[in-house]
């Protein structure tokens, strides 16, 4: 592999020191970073650049910000690929970008060689070697269209609400001759963000699916849809693989006992969750889709949730033999419009309960499980019919913490398929758990009035819990029935 990486490496380890709790030592480069540097400075058969973008996925404490910041000194002073170089540090946020310049900035001060060639001011570092200028830019201070950059390095690019300084930077560089933009980041939560568009385009380019040679990919952290333990310490030392050198199994163990698991998976292994404080793994539920399809006559539970207005109701059913298999019966979304237009909607609930009467002449329903809240009336005349209506509140602590400890067992033990309907991966995907001291911990949306539905997920949850108690027999014990 042809590569200008070696150069890069050697310039790092002579002239630029650590930070940190390392701070002054120098900068001896681990066997992963040296690896990373190669194949970032890939070179084509006439001695170029092969990628003008970069993306490295890395977990926190795993020593980014440094490297970010050595490889910027590099392109400021010694990169001969461009005259006149322009290196940019950008983030999200002022703060978040001017760490790796404050960085740069320690960097240069601390080495006399440096610090002979270069001169630090308070936004923007020159270098008198070759006219070369560092400057610091965030997303939250206006975007500077008349740049012409000749390297950028993108700090925690999951920060970014959008493509602007991304697209202003990278179509900047335009006119110069061997461009690169490096973005660094840790995971995100949600694929269709700039960070998980690029990371979507990686995956496909390191499969082979798409060939991009001028885009390059390393990601340190779990593969789409794979299965792990993320408190084994094995999975640690996996996805860090600085383990043991910027940080150590004490640290790790502390950081997993105190830290919600969604935000230890993000941050601490590079895993993507759905949400922010996501419910379950990133594509642990879409993995178990079958073409199974439930068959006339088989014993279910359907699992009811429903809603008077302004939000969704859903009849998810449950096969009562195992392995247990979702299918979603029906699923009335508040319809998204622009204008308010959809204020006011309400669940028809004609539709809904004739949805019941259907799966009740297809299917054995050994049972209806609902929640009874603005329903009363509607269940009342179904249980008038000789339906199997059993009450389950979604605002009973107890009952919805059993429900979903079991539904998160059995998916992450891969016990439960569906039908990989769409809408039920989506509202899986959406679900959030709040830990509440006083009520425990409860499914929820990440936040009041969000428009990522999760009722066809609670659904599911009574269903499957519910029909766990008819394993062998044609009936629950008794004190389990609840009949309105």
């Amino acid at each position: 592999m042809n590569t200008q990486g070696e150069r890069v490496s050697e310039f790092i380890e002579n002239f630029v020191t650590l930070g940190g709790s390392f701070l002054g030592e120098p900068f001896h480069l681990l066997p992963f970073q040296k690896e990373i540097i190669n194949d970032i400075y890939k070179t084509d058969d006439e001695g170029k650049r092969q990628h003008r973008l970069y993306l490295l996925g890395l977990a926190r404490k795993q020593g980014k910000s440094q490297l970010a910041s050595a490889l910027a000194i590099y392109h400021l002073i010694a990169d001969d690929a461009d005259k006149s170089p322009l290196v940019v540090c950008a983030a999200g946020s002022r703060d978040q970008a001017r760490l790796v310049f404050q960085e740069v900035s320690r960097c240069i001060k601390a080495s006399p060689d440096l610090s002979e060639v270069c001169q630090v001011y308070r936004n923007e570092i020159k270098c008198d070697l070759n006219n070369g200028v560092l400057k610091v830019l965030s997303a939250d201070h206006g975007i500077n269209q008349g740049l012409n950059p000749t390297f950028v390095v993108i700090d925690e690019y999951h920060i970014h609400k959008n493509r602007e300084l991304f697209d202003a930077l990278t179509l900047g560089s335009a006119t110069r001759n061997q461009p690169l933009t490096l973005v660094i980041s840790t995971a995100g939560f949600d694929l269709e963000s700039p960070l998980g568009e690029l990371y979507r385009l990686g995956r496909k380019v390191e499969s082979g699916e798409i060939e991009d040679p001028s885009f390059g990919f390393t990601w340190f952290g779990p593969n789409d849809h794979e299965k792990y333990d993320h408190s084994d310490p094995q999975v640690w030392e996996r996805f860090n693989p600085a383990f043991f050198h910027f940080m150590n199994q004490a640290e790790m163990e502390s950081a997993f006992n105190r830290t919600h698991e969604s935000a230890f998976i993000r941050y601490r292994l590079n895993g993507w969750t759905a949400v922010d404080n996501a419910w379950l793994q990133a594509g642990v539920f879409d993995a178990l889709a079958t073409d199974r399809k439930l068959q006339d006559g088989d014993r279910v539970v359907l699992g009811v949730d429903a809603a008077w207005q302004n939000d969704s109701s859903a009849i998810v059913a449950c096969s009562v033999d195992q392995p247990h298999h979702l299918e979603i019966l029906g699923l009335w979304e508040k319809p998204d419009t622009a204008g308010g237009h959809s204020m006011g909607w309400r669940t028809p609930i004609h539709e809904l309960k004739d949805t019941i009467l259907e799966a009740c002449e297809r299917f054995k329903v050994v049972e209806i499980a609902c929640d009874p809240w603005r329903l009363e009336e509607t269940l009342a005349n179904l249980a008038a019919m000789g339906l199997p209506i059993v009450e389950f509140s979604t605002n009973s602590v107890q009952r919805m913490t059993q429900a979903t400890q079991l539904a998160y067992d059995k998916i992450n033990d891969g016990e439960i398929s569906h039908t990989g309907d769409p809408a039920l991966i989506r509202h899986f995907n959406n679900a959030v758990l709040r830990e509440d001291p006083k009520r425990g911990s409860r499914l929820t949306k990440e936040r009041k009035g969000s428009s990522k539905k999760i009722d066809a997920a609670v659904a599911a949850i009574i269903a499957l819990h519910r029909a766990t108690f008819y394993q062998e027999a044609d009936a629950p014990p008794e004190a389990q029935l609840l009949v309105l």
